[in-house]
C-alpha cells in the first residue's frame, strides 16, 4: 500500500479549485478532503477530531461567503498554532500576506499556482500536531449567564431629548444607551441577573418623563449546532477577547442594523454577520426572526452601506434596516 504523506483540509469556495486541489495533492500522495465553505470547514473539523482522524495540514482560501479564511485560520491556530497551513487567494495584497503570515508555521501562496508550488509550500512547514481532538473545547456546564433585552424609545418632547438621553443611561442595569436617527430616537440594551431585575429596569424606563417604550426584545441564544456554537464562542475568546465590544471608542459613524431573517436561516445568516469585519457585534431577538448587529465605518467613506448591502444579499436575509448612532457631546 502507498505511503500517506498525510491528511490535508482544503477549504475553498469555487468548484474548479477544489476538484484541483483534492485531485493533485492526491496524486502526490495525500489524503484529501474539500470543504466549500467555513461552516462545513468547522462541521468537518470537529467530526474528524471527534473520531480521532484529525488533519495533518490545512490549506484555505481567504474570501469565502460565510466565514473568512483568516478567522478559521485564527481559531484553528489558537488551538494547534504548529499545524502546517498555507494561505492562498486570488485577491491578495501585501497587507494580507502579512496578516497571513503572522500566524505560526503557515505558508503563502497567490492564486493561480500550479500544484506543484502548493505541494513545494507544504512540504516547506515543519510538520506540528495533526487536529485529532476537537478544534474546539466545549463550553463548561452550568455556567449562568445574565439576562439582556433591547428596549426602542421615542422622545415625546424633542426639546428634552438631551435631558432623556442623560436620565436614562445613567439608570441602574443600562448596559448602553444610545440615540439614533430612524423610526425610533434611542436604543438600549439592559442586562441584569433575573427576569425580575430585568422586569424592574423596564419600569424605571417607562417611569422616566417623556419617553414612550416602542419595543421590548428580548436577547436569545442563537439556535446553531453545537460546533458551530462553540468555533463562535472560541472566536470571540481567542480573536475579540472574550467581553462585548461596544461603540464606545470607535473611529469613523456606527449604526445598528435591524436584520429581519427568515428563522430557518437562522445559523447561516447569524455566522456570516457575526464574522463581518465591521460588525462590532450580533445578537439574536424576536424568536430568531431578527438580528440586532452594530457596525462601524472606521472612518471609511461608504463601508457602512458596503456591510448593509453585503448582509441584504444572504439567503435568508429579508430586510436590513440602519439607525445611525448619534453623538452627543459632553454626554
Amino acid at each position: 500500500m502507498e505511503h500517506v504523506k498525510g491528511r490535508v483540509l482544503v477549504i475553498d469556495d469555487e468548484p474548479e479549485i477544489r476538484r484541483s486541489l483534492v485531485f493533485g495533492l492526491t496524486q502526490h500522495g495525500y489524503e484529501v478532503v474539500a470543504c466549500p465553505d467555513g461552516i462545513s470547514a468547522v462541521h468537518e473539523l470537529n467530526r474528524a477530531g471527534q473520531q480521532g482522524a484529525g488533519y495533518d495540514l490545512l490549506v484555505t482560501d481567504i474570501f469565502m461567503p460565510d466565514i473568512d479564511g483568516l478567522k478559521i485560520l485564527k481559531v484553528i491556530k489558537s488551538h494547534f498554532p504548529d499545524l502546517p497551513a498555507v494561505v492562498i487567494t486570488g485577491f491578495g495584497d501585501e497587507a494580507l500576506e502579512t496578516t497571513a503570515l503572522a500566524e505560526p508555521n503557515t505558508a503563502y501562496l497567490d492564486k493561480p499556482f500550479e500544484i506543484h508550488e502548493l505541494v513545494q509550500a507544504l512540504e516547506s512547514l515543519p510538520r506540528g500536531a495533526a487536529t485529532t481532538q476537537t478544534a474546539v473545547p466545549r463550553a463548561e456546564p452550568g455556567v449562568s449567564e445574565s439576562i439582556s433585552a433591547y428596549l426602542t424609545v421615542r422622545v415625546v418632547d424633542e426639546r428634552r431629548s438631551l435631558e432623556v438621553f442623560r436620565t436614562l443611561q445613567d439608570l441602574h442595569g443600562v448596559h448602553s444607551c444610545h440615540a439614533v436617527h430612524g423610526d425610533v430616537d434611542i436604543i438600549l440594551l439592559v442586562q441584569a441577573a433575573s427576569q425580575k431585575e430585568i422586569h424592574g429596569i423596564f419600569d424605571a424606563i417607562r417611569g422616566v418623563t417623556g419617553v414612550e417604550v416602542a419595543s421590548v426584545s428580548s436577547v436569545e441564544r442563537p439556535k446553531l449546532d453545537r460546533d458551530i456554537e462553540d468555533f463562535v464562542r472560541s472566536y470571540g475568546e481567542a480573536i475579540r477577547g472574550g467581553g462585548r465590544a461596544s461603540s464606545t471608542g470607535q473611529r469613523g459613524t456606527a449604526s445598528y442594523l435591524m436584520v429581519d431573517i427568515d428563522p430557518a436561516a437562522i445559523q447561516q445568516v447569524f455566522t456570516t454577520v457575526f464574522f463581518i469585519d465591521d460588525v462590532i457585534f450580533c445578537d439574536v431577538i424576536d424568536d430568531g426572526s431578527r438580528l440586532v448587529a452594530m457596525v462601524t465605518g472606521q472612518g471609511a467613506v461608504g463601508r457602512v452601506p458596503h456591510v448593509v448591502e453585503k448582509i441584504d444579499e444572504i439567503d435568508g436575509v429579508l430586510r436590513v434596516r440602519q439607525a445611525r448612532i448619534i453623538q452627543f457631546l459632553d454626554a
